[in-house]
């Protein structure tokens, strides 16, 4: 992977942390944690999605909805565990 990888995938990661972070009421971290949020949530996105045989497509936009759809769910159970404690 190149620069350019890292930092599309950097990018797609803040975006969808960030929005994440909206969609779940002011649950933003940062930068830096929204990216990390943003990165995970891809890959709990994607798992998600192909465990019920769901495609959003090829490209950025979709990329940024799979991400973003896996940073809720990951913000969702953070809130849960924090609660819980």
């Amino acid at each position: 992977m190149n620069s350019y990888g890292i930092i599309t995938i950097i990018i797609i990661g803040a975006i969808a942390g960030w929005l994440a972070g909206l969609i779940l009421k002011g649950k933003g971290m940062g930068f830096l944690l929204n990216a990390v949020v943003g990165i995970l949530g891809a890959s709990v996105g994607s798992y998600l999605f192909a465990l019920i045989g769901f495609s959003v497509g090829n490209g950025i936009i979709s990329a940024i909805i799979t991400a973003t759809t896996g940073a809720v769910v990951l913000l969702f159970i953070v809130g849960i565990l924090k609660k819980s404690q």
